[in-house]
Formats: C-alpha cells, sequence, structure tokens
C-alpha cells in the first residue's frame, strides 16, 4: 500500500503483485517505440554487461558497492546511477566511468555574432554589429566564415578569443599581413568537449570532494545528510528493517550510528551531526514521497548529490498518534506529515491552470498526494487546447489515440484512474477577463491554492493579479529545455510573479523579416507568414466575401485604408488572375510562385538597392548585418525546387478542391508538368517604396486613393463573383506541424530554404524548421518533473499554513550543468503612512453602498486627503473639475454606472476604485486598491 503515495503506475488492484510486472503495461503505453522488458529473478554482475547503463533505486550500500565496482570497471565501462529518496531526504550517485567524455557542457545551441569589422594587428581586435550582445566568453573557441577581405580566417580553424565586451572581442592570433577586411563574416562557437573523471562509489563514500551545493541556506548540510544515508544503510543491515515511523527509540539507535561513523571519519567528519535532523531523517526513513520522487527522477547528478526539504515539515508539534498508518494507500505520505495535514491535503480546492507537460506532473503528483480527494476537496483544471502529437515526448497522461481530444478531459479521467477518490472537474476555458463569469468572484474566493502550468507571460501575469486581488497563494514554474524555475506567491509573505520581470524577447523588425533576412529564423518566420497568407487567411477572406457580399464590400468601404485595399487585391487575384480549376493549374501557380518569391522579388529589391548603393550618411547600404540578395534560377534537376512546387501544388489544390493525381510525386512527371508553365521575363518597376524602417509595423502605407481603388477592386469583384459556380467556397489550411505527410512543413521548409539560398544563409532540415516555425518550447521530461516535484514540496507548506517566509523556497535549476539554486522569496515591498501599513496583498473595503463623499471623508479620517477617484479608465471624480462636485452625494457605483456606461455583472456585489491621495504634506501616498461594495 505505501508504494501507491509515490508511483502513478501502480492500483490498489496491484497490491502484492510483483512490482516490475505490474508496471509493464503502464509503461509500455507511453512510448510503443520504445520495448520494455522485465526481470524478476535475481540481478548478477553478468547480466550488467548487457546495458549501456543502470539506475538502481532501491538496493542495499553493499550490493550497490559490488555492483559499481564491475560497472566502473568493465570495458567500456557501464554508466551507473544510484538514488534514493527516504522521506524528505534524497541522494544521487552517478559514476560514467573514469573517461567519460561529455559533448555538449550545457545544453546550449552555440552562439553566433555578425562581424562589422577586423583590424590588422596583433592581437586582432573584432568588433560586431550592436544587432545583438555577444554570448562568448573568454577562452572560448570560435571559426569564422563568409568574411570578405581578410580571407585567411574562412579557413575552418578554431580560434581562441579573449577580453570578450558586449559586441567585441580580442583574437589570440596576429592578422597584420591578412588581407584587409571588406565585409561580412559570421562568428560561430565551437563547442569543446569535455572529459569526466568519475569516482568509483567505494572511492566516492571515504573523499565525496566538493558537494553539488543546492541551497546555500544549508551549505553544510551534504557532508551530513552523506553521513546518514550510511547510517540508515546499517540500520537496515542489522535490525532488518527500516526505523518504525515517530520512534524515538529507533531514532536514537540511528543517532547513535551516524555518531559512530562521523567517528571513523575523523577529520573528514563533521562537526554537529545534528541530532534533530537526523531524527527527521529517521522518522520518514521508510517512506518514498511522490514529490521527492518525481523531483529526483528528473534530476541526472554530477557525483554525489544530496537535497532535503525539512522545511515542508508542519510547524506545529504534533501527538505521535497523529503519525499511526491507517492502512490507507496514503500511509507513507502520513509518516513523514501527520494525518492532520493529510486532511488538509484532501479537503483542498485547487485551481490548476494548464495541461500540458506540467499540467499532467502536477496533477499525476497531486492525485498521489491525496490533494482534493477529500469530501470536502475538489480540483479544477482548464485549458482551451487539443492533444497534439508533439506533446506525447512529455505530457504522459496522454496517448497516441487521444490526439485530438481536449487536454484536460483525457488528464483528468487519466488522474483519475491513477487515485480513484480524486474530486476534479475539466474545463476547457482560457483563464482571461473574458471567462470571468464562469471563473466568477465566488470562484476564486473559494479556493485555497491556485497552481500555475501555464507556457506564456500574458495568462501568468492575469492569474497572478486575479491571485492578489483574492489573497490566494499562488504556485508558478515555468522550463526551458533543461532549465526550471518555481516561485512562490504566498499571501503577505512573498511579492507577486508581475512585482519582477525578465525581458521581454526580442522580435525581428518587420523589415529585416521581409527584406532583408540574415539568420535561417528570419527566413522561417516569413515562411510561415506566406503559409498563413496564401493558405488560411485568403482562402477565409474569399468565403467571408463570398459569404455576404454586400456587408463585406460595406465593411471594406468603411475602413477604406489599406489593409482593406490589400484583402481586396489578394480576394481578387485568387479568384481571378491566379484561380485553379485543374491540377496543372496549381502547379503553374506554384512555378509562378517561385519566380515570384526567388526571383523577381530579388532582381526588384537588388534594382532598388544594388550592391554598390549607400545611405543618405553616404555609409554602404548593404553593410552588416544586411545581406545582399541573389536571384535563384530554377532548375527541374533541383530536387529541392522540384519538393517545393509539389508541396506548392498539392496545398493549392487542397484549398480550391482539387483531386491530386499520383504522378505529383514522380519526379520525372512533374518536372514535365513544371516545363510547360511558360514564366514570363521580369521588368523591373521604378518608384516602388521597400521598407527599410526597422520601427515600422506594417509594410504597406495608405493613400488618398485608397477609397476609389476600393470601389474599383469591389466592382471587378462582383463581376468575377457572377462567374463563379453556384455555392463556391474555398478550404482554408490551418498549419500543422506534427502530421508528416501533409506536406504544411515541407512547404515551409521549402519557402525558407530556398529564401535562405537567396541570402547565402546556411539552409535546415526539416526537424529544425519544424522546431523554429512550429514555435515549439523546448521541453523534456526530466525537468518537467523537477519543476513539479519542487513545486509540490512548497504545497505541503502552503496547505500546512504556518510557515514564514524563510520557509519557502524559489528555486532555478539547470540539469545540463548541472545547477542548482534555491533562495527564500522577495518579501513584498512595504508602504507606510501614520501608524498603517500595508503591501501589494492589501484591499482596502468600504461596505454599506456609499456616496463619493463618504469615500471621500473615510479617506479623510486616515489622513489621507483623495483628490481623484477612477474606475478602470473611467474617471469618477476630481477636484480640479469644479462640475464633479455634482456627483459628490451620489452613490459611487451609480456614478460608475453612469460615466461607465455599462452594467455591472450580476455576479458581482463590489466595484473597486483606484484613489489618488495625498498626505497633509501635499505628499503623493499610494494606496490599496479600494473595494466598493453596494450590496
Amino acid at each position: 500500500m505505501w508504494d501507491l503515495s509515490s508511483s502513478f503506475v501502480f492500483s490498489e488492484n496491484d497490491v502484492g503483485k510483483n512490482r516490475a510486472l505490474a508496471s509493464l503495461q503502464k509503461l509500455q503505453e507511453l512510448n510503443n517505440a520504445v520495448v520494455i522488458s522485465t526481470l524478476t529473478t535475481t540481478l548478477t554482475k553478468q547480466k550488467l554487461s548487457d546495458f549501456r547503463a543502470v539506475v538502481f533505486t532501491d538496493i542495499s550500500l553493499e550490493k550497490s558497492l559490488e555492483y559499481n565496482d564491475y560497472c566502473h570497471n568493465h570495458q567500456p565501462p557501464i554508466s551507473f546511477i544510484k538514488t534514493e529518496v527516504r522521506g524528505l531526504f534524497g541522494t544521487v550517485f552517478c559514476d560514467f566511468g573514469p573517461k567519460f567524455t561529455v559533448f555538449d557542457v550545457d545544453g546550449e545551441e552555440p552562439h553566433t555574432g555578425i562581424i562589422a569589422s577586423i583590424s590588422n594587428d596583433n592581437p586582432a581586435l573584432v568588433s560586431c554589429v550592436d544587432d545583438e550582445r555577444l554570448e562568448f566568453e573568454d577562452g572560448d573557441l570560435v571559426v569564422f566564415s563568409e568574411i570578405q577581405g581578410m580571407k585567411e580566417l574562412n579557413d575552418g580553424k578554431p580560434r581562441k578569443i579573449k577580453s570578450v565586451r558586449p559586441y567585441s572581442f580580442t583574437l589570440e592570433e596576429d592578422t597584420t599581413d591578412f588581407g584587409t577586411y571588406v565585409k561580412g563574416g559570421i562568428v560561430t562557437q565551437v563547442k569543446q568537449p569535455k572529459v569526466l573523471n568519475f569516482k568509483p562509489l567505494r572511492a566516492a563514500l571515504k573523499d565525496p570532494g566538493d558537494f553539488l551545493l543546492s541551497d546555500f541556506s544549508k551549505f553544510d548540510r551534504p557532508p551530513l545528510l552523506h553521513i546518514a544515508f550510511q547510517a540508515l544503510n546499517r540500520f537496515i543491515c542489522e535490525f532488518g528493517r527500516f526505523p518504525v515511523a515517530r520512534s524515538e527509540e529507533d531514532a536514537q539507535k540511528f543517532i547513535s550510528i551516524a555518531g559512530n561513523i562521523n567517528e571513523c571519519l575523523g577529520e573528514g567528519g563533521v562537526e554537529d551531526i545534528n541530532p534533530k535532523l537526523l531524527t527527521h531523517f529517521a522518522f520518514g526513513a521508510r517512506a518514498v514521497l511522490n514529490p521527492m520522487a518525481a523531483m529526483f527522477g528528473g534530476i541526472v547528478g554530477q557525483e554525489f548529490f544530496y537535497f532535503d526539504s525539512v522545511e515542508s515539515l508542519p510547524v506545529e508539534p504534533l501527538d505521535p498518534i497523529d503519525f499511526k498508518p491507517l492502512n490507507s494507500r496514503y500511509d507513507a505520505q502520513i509518516s513523514v506529515f501527520g494525518s492532520k495535514l493529510q486532511k488538509n491535503l484532501e479537503d483542498a480546492k485547487v485551481f490548476i491552470v494548464g495541461s500540458g507537460a506540467l499540467g499532467c506532473e502536477f496533477l499525476k503528483n497531486v492525485a498521489l498526494m491525496g490533494v482534493s480527494c477529500g469530501s470536502q476537496g475538489k480540483l479544477t483544471i482548464t485549458d482551451d487546447d487539443v492533444i497534439e502529437k508533439s506533446n506525447l515526448s512529455r505530457q504522459f497522461l496522454f496517448r497516441d489515440w487521444n490526439i485530438g481530444q481536449a487536454k484536460t478531459t483525457v488528464a483528468a479521467s487519466a488522474a483519475v484512474s491513477i487515485n480513484p477518490q480524486l474530486k476534479i472537474e475539466a474545463l476547457q476555458n482560457r483563464v482571461g477577463p473574458e471567462t470571468e463569469c464562469v471563473f466568477n468572484d465566488d470562484f476564486w474566493e473559494n479556493l485555497t491554492v491556485v497552481i500555475n502550468a501555464l507556457d506564456n507571460v500574458n495568462a501568468r501575469l492575469y492569474v497572478d493579479q486575479r491571485c492578489l486581488y483574492f489573497q490566494k497563494p499562488l504556485l508558478e514554474s515555468g522550463t526551458l529545455g533543461a532549465k526550471c524555475n518555481t516561485q512562490m506567491v504566498i499571501p503577505h509573505l512573498t511579492e507577486n510573479y508581475g512585482a519582477s520581470r525578465d525581458p521581454t524577447e526580442k522580435q525581428a523588425p518587420m523589415c529585416t523579416v521581409h527584406s532583408f533576412p540574415h539568420n535561417i529564423d528570419h527566413c522561417l518566420t516569413w515562411a510561415r507568414s506566406e503559409f498563413e497568407g496564401l493558405l488560411e487567411k485568403t482562402p477565409a477572406e474569399v468565403n467571408a466575401y463570398l459569404s455576404n457580399p454586400s456587408e463585406y464590400a460595406t465593411a471594406m468601404r468603411n475602413a477604406a485604408d489599406a489593409q482593406a485595399k490589400d484583402n481586396l487585391e489578394r480576394i481578387l487575384q485568387c479568384l481571378e488572375q491566379e484561380k485553379c480549376e485543374t491540377f496543372q493549374d496549381c502547379v503553374t501557380w506554384a512555378r509562378l510562385r517561385f519566380e515570384d518569391y526567388f526571383v523577381n522579388r530579388v532582381k526588384q529589391l537588388t534594382f532598388i538597392f544594388p550592391e554598390d548603393a549607400t545611405t543618405s550618411t553616404g555609409a554602404p547600404f548593404w553593410s552588416a548585418p544586411k545581406r545582399f540578395p541573389r536571384p535563384l534560377q530554377f532548375s527541374t534537376t533541383d530536387p529541392s525546387h522540384l519538393q517545393f512546387i509539389m508541396a506548392a501544388s498539392i496545398l493549392r489544390a487542397e484549398t480550391f478542391g482539387i483531386p491530386v493525381p499520383d504522378w505529383v510525386k514522380n519526379t520525372k512527371m512533374l518536372a514535365k508538368a513544371v516545363e510547360k508553365v511558360i514564366v514570363p521575363d521580369f521588368q523591373p518597376k521604378e518608384g516602388v517604396k521597400i521598407e527599410t524602417d526597422e520601427k515600422a509595423t506594417s509594410l504597406s502605407a495608405g493613400s488618398v486613393d485608397d477609397a476609389a481603388v476600393i470601389n474599383e477592386l469591389l466592382f471587378k469583384l462582383e463581376r468575377c463573383r457572377n462567374n463563379l459556380p453556384s455555392g463556391f467556397r474555398m478550404k482554408p489550411i490551418q498549419f500543422e506541424k506534427d502530421d508528416d505527410t501533409n506536406y504544411h512543413m515541407d512547404l515551409i521548409a521549402g519557402l525558407a530554404n530556398m529564401r535562405a539560398r537567396n541570402y547565402s544563409i546556411p539552409e535546415v532540415d526539416k526537424l529544425k524548421a519544424k522546431f523554429i516555425a512550429g514555435r515549439i518550447i523546448p521541453a523534456i521530461a526530466t525537468s518537467t518533473a523537477m519543476a513539479t516535484g519542487l513545486v509540490c514540496l512548497e504545497l505541503y507548506k502552503v496547505l500546512d499554513g504556518a510557515h514564514k517566509v524563510e520557509d519557502y523556497r524559489n528555486t532555478f535549476a539547470n540539469l545540463a550543468l548541472p545547477l542548482f539554486s534555491m533562495a527564500e522569496p522577495v518579501p513584498p515591498k512595504v508602504m507606510k503612512h501614520r501608524d498603517m501599513s500595508w503591501t501589494v496583498w492589501d484591499r482596502w473595503i468600504l461596505r454599506g453602498n456609499p456616496t463619493v463623499r463618504e469615500l471621500i471623508q473615510w479617506l479623510k479620517d486616515k489622513g489621507l486627503n483623495a483628490y481623484s477617484i477612477s474606475y478602470g479608465s473611467c474617471l469618477l471624480f476630481s477636484n480640479m473639475f469644479p462640475r464633479h462636485k455634482e456627483r459628490l452625494d451620489k452613490k459611487v457605483v451609480d456614478v460608475a454606472r453612469e460615466i461607465a456606461k455599462e452594467d455591472l455583472p450580476p455576479y458581482r456585489s463590489h466595484l473597486d476604485v483606484v484613489v489618488a491621495c495625498e498626505d497633509d504634506e501635499d505628499n503623493d501616498i499610494n494606496i490599496p486598491q479600494i473595494s466598493v461594495y453596494y450590496r
């Protein structure tokens, strides 16, 4: 029964069965491509030679030493990992052999820079464009490419750099006799392999070396835990069992054994064996807690790593009887925290926002912990997304057959199968201002805690504001590849999530993406935009027009702007000049698109800005980071050209409902069809404006003639519509990155790579293109498991309800390094006035449906002089406007209805106003938001 507290693959029906056999089916469901087998007989050393890596989770120290010696000395060495979780304490030991090569030391993409100049000096100074800061470090090796002039550096030889600045560095090489730098060039970091020499376990026990620290407030803890885990092994060997939970006698025996081990270590021992901590260790030693298991399941340690979360224990002392087993699935957890906290877990009302990778892990964790599994408990989870194929690599509650289904519905069903007692409601609503009728005041007020499992900052900020307003704890976390972070937002104890913000991710200027790309990301951004414009937005606009021509025409005339004109031109082009009736028409369209994108547009651009063009200041126009483009020459012998034509023509046919013939996949037959297309010669146009302003947000400008042009376009469209078959509609195509047979990624990769070829940018394969164009956020199961495990250790503290701010932990971890950094949350900023003090968590409440005058007097009694009252974006009162005096004796709610001209929601009994105040010395005082109750 104790296994049910920590393992999601077991149910009560499995009690008494072999663990491996009981796990097999559910583990196999996670990925049918991975063949899973079981071994239920005694494990021998020789059997280990069948494997490249072995992970031990439940094994004596003696056996560990025996197996590790064998693995360490085996040729080649077998990677050995040993991990244990004992209550709120855990350890990982890794031995990957005496010479283990790490080819990627940090898990990051190699950094690059665009060169602006290189001096002929010893050492040479390399300056880069100030487009982005350099991420190099002193001692890095780099290679150069595409340099014009100083071609000696283009030899691919790694060179060491030093004196790295934000936009420059020094090259440890004499370039005095090299050619003079002219222009261009890319500098790329070279990842250097690193050889690690792992100690075997036998040696590491005696001399563990430097421990990997996670919490700097516990810098002396790892050496003590190094002794404690050895002491536990001796206790089990001596007594044939774990220490009994809450047994003082067993705890004293355990402490005595630990003391003996420490004495034998001599100078290598610790000064204080901390009997209180060792008592906690002994009390919970038999229990494997789910959050600890989740966290350690995600960790790849470096030699010895020890961790504890003893702060998660209840603050108030409990009666020993509170820890007595109840013969329930929660007995392991009760043996550590007691039945009182277990009841708090079961009766909690929890809101999980998001049901992706983090959401699935959280659901599994809380189900195993018994959260919201009691008669008073309820867990609400919401997510408006459906399951995609790419989700399956880390969202482990989903299976192949769930693709296309609502995430929350499937996840909730899977969580109930883990723990049938879970009380859960699955919703498909996005959390935001538009759903406040669903997630109303009563909903928020009844919650115990909110857990965010989101993947975007705006949604996080909204939930943060809701939790701030209703004073609810918010447990925040996020992952990015091997990195993860957690943040605890606790009412009145910590600052809120929105109090500190990461810098926003830099977006490429629109003119860069459309005319001056200098990396493959720009090309893929453009390709995704063109895909959506050609195959989704234009067909949708066509259908909108055909569904109600007169209404659509009125809307365009009323808009009378450049966007309306562009819409109509695209519709007309689609239904007239580029209308397709046969598949050959689609091939023709694809071939002419190629010519337009990769030949004509480039010729037009270089006609306006020739290679020797200069700016208004006389500087070369085509200087870094701009790259001078060259038109492509279409050829049916180039496989990438034909692949583009095939993908484009198939998708064009789909939008027009034209059957796709089998011959399109035959290279020779497709080439014959392409050769039939007559491609007109290009003639450059005078007076064409190409946007070069990086601050511009639109590529087309309006003009005074827009209204006349729109009328003319509508007239042509009406004539064109009369020639269409009755009921004609197009089929818009929504981009779907996960279907490898739908040609979506083939077209996007083709668009991007042909454009990259125009600008001499290195091309990418379809998988890399999918990653960038599909906007896939790097995510792996290990960092997700670790983040959610850490958050659930904090959840114990929240639901205990008595912990101080110094007991909570925010975490940043990078499993690729590995790096673990834990710190206390930052307290909220305190503001004071007279004998009052408040923080961002405070909200003042005024009841009794007051008038404006009564609200002002209420503040006057606090020594605050109100001069302005606002409700949302509406100014209800200002002492600067004499006419506002008429409002003084009106109810605040009536003034709000009158000025805002909107009905207040029936589910709300108050409105929130922001009041600007001064003290008697005319100093502005920022006071909390005031909730004025009117019923």
